[in-house]
């Protein structure tokens, strides 16, 4: 709710005025699909990798990518977010695998004693090395990311990863 306030709170309502769409690339013209192809031929940036980038894969049930939209918006029901809500106390926030440390979503997926370890192993599996981030999007992204150059290997890595944080 408080999410959903913040991103209407600079909304203006004016009840006189009506609505329409317009489209920011040719707000005059408005969209047309050769505009579209145009933006897209002709752009040299690399797209940006979205949140629904990182969720979505063909071969992955659904529930597999909103628990992942979930886990990298912190909307699991991870012990420190239960103690958040007041549904558990301070002393009932510890990790489930019994490591001592606070249950949130990076420590579980990241730096938990007893599942941490399985990123380290996985890449050892496919023979690359890393780094892991303090921060389960931007591991996600090293991750699916550590072959630029075959889209084949990248989808490889995205499911293993979606496969993984599925498992844990």
């Amino acid at each position: 709710m408080v999410e959903c306030r913040r991103l209407l709170n600079d909304i203006v309502l004016r009840p006189n005025v009506s609505d329409r769409w317009h489209w920011t690339p040719n707000i005059h013209g408005g969209y047309t699909v050769s505009g579209v192809y145009h933006i897209l031929t002709t752009s040299t940036d690399p797209p940006d990798v979205g949140l629904h980038d990182l969720v979505l894969h063909k071969q992955v049930p659904q529930k597999v990518s909103i628990f992942v939209w979930r886990m990298l918006r912190d909307r699991l029901p991870t012990k420190t977010n239960l103690v958040r809500r007041g549904m558990l106390t301070t002393e009932d926030a510890r990790c489930v695998a019994g490591c001592g440390h606070d249950e949130s979503v990076s420590h579980l997926f990241l730096q938990c004693d007893i599942y941490g370890p399985l990123w380290w192993h996985i890449r050892a599996w496919i023979g690359v090395t890393g780094v892991d981030p303090h921060d389960i999007s931007e591991h996600l992204f090293q991750f699916i990311h550590y072959t630029w150059h075959s889209t084949k290997r990248r989808s490889f890595l995205h499911l293993a990863w979606l496969l993984c944080a599925w498992m844990i």
